[in-house]
């Protein structure tokens, strides 16, 4: 009897001893499900997505999945599925401020940068369909690019396409980012910097965070004054475009321009 009591107080000190280093792990590192379990869910959505491609993937399963390598200890579904409840789609997640992003419990900056290198690989991807080809007979990729850039944005953001005597895009920068209703730009700002590049011709580009790309009276009393500027060194302003969420609005196919 005595020896069974022995045994019974060891296994119990065992017990508390285990528990203890459990509760010292790291959140990240404490296992919340079987690693096991993890892994061959990863595993099936894996496969799942070489065998089917894209199409055959949720929005959740398609954030887990960017989240595997960043979160390799932790189980995923849980923040992706908190990603998708608080921005709504798979796009405003990628999209969100990185402030808003971090404020998902168990994310972390690791997760966060993960989001934000698809959305960036993204950008750069659609931009290498429309560098330094003809803009004009592109326009479809270059509404693909731009709406990809800007749709998304808090605040205004003034970007100016240049574009040399084939029409071919030589650059696309920002020029100013404003407030979520106003951009200050200034039209000798744009000129010098056309000069710069060697630029024979520009299209004005700015985003509407409400979402309507209807112009205001700003927006075509500016592009007015910004074309009278460059019209007196040959430099020519091919179109001025306004992004909303999903829509786009062109100055010249609606006359204004």
């Amino acid at each position: 009897m005595a020896r069974s009591a022995c045994m019974v107080k060891r296994s119990t000190t065992q017990g508390f001893a285990d528990a203890s280093l459990l509760g010292s792990l790291s959140p990240e590192i404490r296992p919340n499900q079987p690693a096991v379990s993890l892994a061959g869910h990863r595993a099936r959505i894996r496969s799942r997505f070489l065998s089917a491609g894209g199409d055959a993937i949720a929005d959740h399963e398609l954030i887990e999945m960017v989240l595997f390598l960043a979160l390799p200890r932790r189980d995923t579904k849980p923040i992706a599925r908190a990603l998708l409840a608080r921005f709504g789609s798979y796009a405003g997640a990628i999209s969100a401020a990185v402030p808003e992003l971090l404020g998902i419990e168990g994310l972390g900056e690791a997760g966060v940068a993960a989001l934000k290198i698809v959305k960036t690989s993204a950008e750069r991807l659609a931009k290498a369909e429309v560098l330094y080809r003809p803009v004009l007979s592109n326009w479809d990729r270059l509404m693909e690019y731009l709406s990809a850039v800007l749709a998304r944005e808090k605040v205004e953001q003034f970007r100016l396409l240049f574009l040399d005597n084939r029409n071919r895009l030589l650059a696309d920068e920002a020029q100013a980012r404003g407030t979520v209703n106003h951009t200050p730009v200034y039209p000798r700002e744009v000129v010098k910097r056309a000069l710069d590049l060697h630029a024979t011709a520009v299209i004005l580009v700015h985003n509407h965070p409400s979402g309507d790309p209807s112009p205001s009276q700003d927006d075509i009393e500016m592009t007015a004054e910004i074309k009278r500027a460059m019209a007196a060194l040959g430099i020519v302003l091919h179109d001025h475009i306004i992004v909303g969420n999903g829509k786009w609005l062109s100055f010249r196919k609606t006359g204004l321009l």
